[in-house]
């Protein structure tokens, strides 16, 4: 079998290889919620970008912006960091350049890997569907915070790791320690996601019906696949 491993943050990435296998980057609060959000609303592309500057250049080249710094919208944006600014058909064949405190750096971090795909519970099964049919090793990357350790996209990484289990090896105990939490908290993961400190660093801004939104499983039937600089649909 295929071997599954998890890493808490891009900080750690020195410790893994993923040149040779699928790399599934996961900001549950809320990048990776957000872009999946897009696809499903039909943008054609997203470019992660790593500074607010790399945005402004491409929003003279017709893209959309859309981004954070410390989970607020940046002036002069068209677009903040929500699920929900996303759910706007005029969006429908748009390009968009997108910038964030954790999830775009995270998938920057990993672009020499075979595959890279975005994960969220939002698209929980598909993604799961997708790593079994494609057929590598695959490691799970957690944006976390500013490369410290979080709750949100831990528990993601259980979610999945739970319905790969029967197809992939865990090739680490940070996997199962993810497994195990997932399944402890499966019941009831917004109280989960409130305790967290990411959801309280956001409190002050952070609609709650974001956070609602961005635990819902399977709430869309897609992948997002990063490929020459862009992540689109498939």
């Amino acid at each position: 079998m295929k071997n599954l491993t998890t890493c808490f943050s891009p900080q750690l990435l020195p410790l893994y290889e993923f040149e040779d296998r699928t790399v599934v980057v996961v900001d549950i609060l809320r990048a990776t919620s957000s872009m999946v959000t897009a696809f499903a609303y039909d943008v054609a592309s997203i470019t992660p970008v790593p500074a607010l500057a790399d945005c402004r250049v491409l929003k003279e080249q017709g893209y959309i912006t859309a981004g954070e710094r410390g989970g607020q919208k940046v002036d002069g944006f068209d677009l903040g960091n929500s699920p929900f600014e996303f759910m706007d058909h005029k969006l429908n064949g748009k390009d968009l350049a997108f910038t964030t405190t954790n999830g775009s750096q995270a998938i920057l971090a990993v672009t020499g890997a075979r595959t890279i795909i975005l994960g969220s519970f939002l698209n929980l099964s598909s993604t799961a569907d997708f790593l079994i049919k494609n057929n590598e090793s695959v490691l799970v990357l957690c944006a976390g915070w500013k490369g410290k350790f979080n709750i949100e996209d831990t528990l993601y990484a259980g979610a999945l790791a739970n319905l790969l289990q029967d197809q992939f090896t865990f090739e680490d105990d940070s996997t199962l320690a993810a497994v195990n939490l997932y399944q402890n908290a499966a019941d009831d993961l917004l109280s989960f996601l409130h305790r967290g400190s990411h959801a309280q660093r956001l409190a002050g801004f952070l609609n709650h019906r974001d956070l609602e939104f961005c635990v819902q499983r399977d709430k869309f039937s897609l992948n997002a696949i990063y490929r020459n600089d862009r992540l689109y649909r498939i």
